[in-house]
């Protein structure tokens, strides 16, 4: 086992080259990583979108869906990124990369097939399992592909798959949700050759839920293949610094060791995992959030939070990136200070957005939020790959993920549907009805004053709970700029 070098406290000058490929072919292999990324979210988020119909599905609450949303995906997704990200170190990047795309592509699909809550927990669970083996090794690609200066810039474009898959989960989850029958997928299958989907089941029947998940989940399966076939295994370590090239190998409690001396990066994690929290909770319900409190279609509310919160977010992911890159040489601690902050500004417009009843007045407000908090996710990967070499490099990304996806993915969605379920209670306590959250279940038994009550208090506890989380972002924002007193220290390569 090899101790890192040089305690990598000292910035170390840039290799001469400029990464490993013709500049058309990292740009195409960016692109093939950042549609795997898109499909890792697709498949990731699509329950966010489907939230209502399968609530009412499997007749469950806020809580249960906070599960399906949460845990159910981050627990094994999480546990299971250290070890894959070790095991890229010294395989394969492609195949690990390929296997993940093919896997959780057909849990998805499973998913739409789920008989209960817990059957569709446990494919979320299966879905997770693949997800895990994506961003280590993709983030490992990336590095050896693009040199230190240029990387801010290509980690932000990966990262645009957060965003962008979102915006399609909500796009095609809430069209094929709100119009696609089980009569007409068996015919698109059909026209799609796809005969023994169509023969696994009988569609009369299904429910537009199980579809979108369906759907979705299944063209991941080819993009499995095209990531196999086309992407080439950079030599590991080709952009990193000369004198760090072709080092051995070390272990992860060395490596562990060099991030303990690093504090720039974990002040980035716990930023990141508090980010992630706020982020994840409050995405989980917001197709809900404006379902119940502007009345809109589920169609109307995936298109409203795709479309234009997700556009907006994925414009902040990349210009959070590129603006590091363009002010790094004045600026050395811009990964820092821009996603601090875009966070710490987004809270005024969310609480705004969130609150105000007109949704013409809403949306402009979430959009502009939903751009600047997500200055935060680019400078993430960038300083998670740049404050070690290539040796370690998909494990420092590991275990940054470890934490905010266990705390922040795990925590974020359960957290917010209980307090969305304990607030709802609350409310209806107050309306002085009797009614319960089980009573509101049974809409057919209810009077119009009740039903009123527990649409109220259905839509203002999801409301509040929103609001609440809202503010987390603040708290997040400091983090980031408590990175920046030991950034120049602890980057490893000078415009990393």
């Amino acid at each position: 086992m090899t101790t890192s070098n040089a305690a990598t406290s000292t910035p170390i000058a840039v290799a001469p080259n400029s990464g490993f490929g013709t500049k058309g072919y990292r740009s195409f292999v960016l692109g093939a990583l950042l549609i795997v990324y898109i499909f890792n979210f697709i498949d990731r988020t699509i329950i966010n979108i489907l939230t209502e119909p399968i609530k009412a599905s499997f007749a469950l609450e806020d809580w249960q869906m906070g599960l399906l949303g949460g845990p159910a995906f981050a627990v094994l997704y999480t546990f299971l990124g250290i070890p894959i990200a070790r095991f890229s170190e010294r395989h394969n990047r492609v195949w690990i990369i390929a296997g993940a795309v093919f896997l959780w592509s057909l849990m998805t699909a499973l998913c739409g097939f789920a008989t209960s809550f817990l059957v569709l927990f446990l494919f979320r669970v299966g879905v997770s399992i693949g997800e895990a083996g994506c961003t280590p090794p993709a983030n490992s690609l990336i590095a050896d592909y693009y040199d230190p200066r240029s990387r801010s810039t290509a980690v932000s474009i990966y990262a645009l798959g957060v965003p962008l898959g979102g915006m399609f989960a909500a796009i095609f989850g809430g069209f094929i949700a709100g119009n696609i029958t089980g009569d007409n997928a068996e015919a698109l299958f059909r026209a799609w050759g796809w005969t023994f989907a169509v023969n696994a089941v009988d569609w009369s029947e299904i429910e537009g839920w199980r579809i979108a998940f369906v759907m979705v989940g299944l063209p991941g399966l080819l993009v499995s293949l095209v990531v196999k076939l086309a992407v080439k295994e950079p030599p590991r370590g080709h952009s990193d610094p000369v004198a760090l090239q072709g080092m051995a190998t070390t272990g992860f409690v060395d490596a562990f060791k060099v991030l303990l001396s690093k504090p720039t990066y974990w002040h980035i994690t716990i930023g990141a995992t508090i980010a992630s929290f706020v982020g994840y909770g409050v995405g989980q319900f917001t197709t809900s959030f404006l379902i119940r409190t502007h009345g809109l279609t589920i169609q109307q509310a995936a298109l409203l939070f795709g479309i234009i919160l997700g556009l907006m977010a994925a414009i902040g992911v990349f210009t959070s990136g590129f603006l590091a890159d363009k002010v790094a040489k004045r600026h050395p601690t811009a990964l820092s200070w821009i996603p601090a902050l875009g966070m710490v500004v987004s809270v005024p417009f969310y609480l705004f957005g969130y609150s105000v009843d007109s949704l013409w007045l809403a949306m402009p407000a979430l959009m502009v939020a939903a751009m600047i908090h997500y200055y935060y996710l680019g400078p993430m990967y960038a300083v998670a790959g740049g404050v070690v070499d290539s040796r370690m490099r998909a494990t420092a990304v590991a275990i940054t993920l470890f934490v905010v996806n266990l705390l922040g993915y795990g925590l974020g969605p359960p957290v917010i549907g209980i307090l969305s379920s304990v607030l709802k209670t609350l409310i209806l306590s107050g309306a002085d009805l009797g009614l319960t959250l089980d009573a509101c279940k049974a809409v057919a038994d209810l009077g119009a004053d009740e039903l009123a009550a527990c649409t109220n208090a259905n839509a203002k506890g999801l409301q509040w709970s929103i609001l609440i989380f809202s503010c987390g972002y603040a708290w997040a924002a400091l983090h980031y700029l408590l990175a920046g007193k030991t950034m120049l220290r602890d980057m490893l390569a000078k415009g990393s």
